[in-house]
């Protein structure tokens, strides 16, 4: 905990939404199990193991003191969650939550809600992957699977994607996905499929093909996805939904599953697809084992010589 306490003696609370304390990397003896995060205007704290009256109370008068050496006596909004397995209790410390929560990341606006959930509505570990897609969309027609609140279709069409196609079975998640869209002034250029994508392959096919496909599924979620069974199932798929010379983004986000699982994963079921790079998630986010962080690998698709029938 003392490491956690040093640490965010140096935070600070920007306009972008950012991770200020990733415990979660392991670098930081005695806090592992801590994560502090800024939804402007609210700090999130969240600890992956009970904490009793009095640590809780060491660590928020940590927050708050640095809270005030940066922000005087504006009042801070302090949310505290804790999370184990699939249970979750949240609760307001001090301040409070805006009713309509809209965060900015990178010229990006989303919408979010801390007090529903482990889920907020925006993945702070990907903010490379989405300014990636900002800058590698131009001109092309993407597919955001499992899109989720659809970030990456609002990074997409601010760098002039020509269309983007978000499936995901979730209904609500894409609702939310709409309201990204509207907030970031982007009224057309996107379709918003609530299906199974495994029930849905006719219907993709036929949008297609695709000059980027971004994949980025829960890990094990039942009834939805379960990396290690359906990555597999996925893979079989995609290449044939991909235009020639298109780019895969394939996204895995299981500690307990390494990147050369993912590797293997591709060269069984999708032998055409060239590796090109994994992609660095934010510094924050570091881990003392690559294997245990976000994993963003970069796919293409390999264009096969055309044959000389003469010789």
């Amino acid at each position: 905990m003392q490491l956690f306490i040093e640490a965010i003696k140096d935070v600070t609370f920007g306009n972008d939404v950012s991770r200020l304390f990733h415990g979660r990397g392991g670098r930081y003896q005695g806090a592992e199990h801590l994560c502090l995060d800024w939804y402007a205007p609210v700090v999130l704290l969240t600890s992956f193991k009970p904490l009793n009256e009095d640590e809780l109370s060491v660590i928020t008068e940590a927050i708050e003191q640095r809270w005030c050496e940066l922000n005087g006596a504006e009042a801070i909004n302090l949310v505290f969650q804790y999370r184990r397995g699939g249970e979750t209790h949240t609760d307001i410390i001090k301040g409070e939550v805006p009713e309509k929560h809209i965060v900015v990341e990178n010229g990006a606006q989303f919408q979010v809600h801390l007090l529903r959930g482990q889920n907020h509505g925006l993945f702070l570990d990907m903010s490379n992957g989405r300014q990636w897609v900002r800058q590698h969309s131009s001109g092309k027609k993407v597919l955001n699977l499992f899109a989720y609140t659809c970030g990456f279709s609002v990074a997409a069409l601010q760098g002039k994607a020509t269309e983007v196609v978000n499936i995901d079975m979730s209904k609500g998640s894409l609702s939310i996905g709409k309201q990204n869209h509207m907030l970031n002034n982007l009224g057309s250029g996107a379709r918003f499929l609530g299906h199974d994508i495994f029930k849905s392959w006719g219907k993709l096919t036929k949008l297609g093909p695709y000059d980027l496909i971004i994949a980025d599924p829960p890990s094990n979620q039942k009834g939805s996805f379960v990396a290690t069974k359906d990555y597999a199932r996925l893979l079989k798929r995609l290449p044939d939904l991909l235009a020639a010379d298109g780019d895969i983004l394939l996204c895995l986000n299981a500690p307990e599953l390494s990147i050369d699982f993912l590797k293997e994963q591709v060269a069984s079921y999708s032998p055409s697809l060239k590796f090109y790079e994994q992609m660095d998630n934010p510094a924050v986010f570091e881990d003392i084992d690559p294997n245990k962080a976000l994993k963003v690998l970069r796919y293409r698709q390999e264009t096969l010589p055309t044959t000389d029938i003469a010789n």
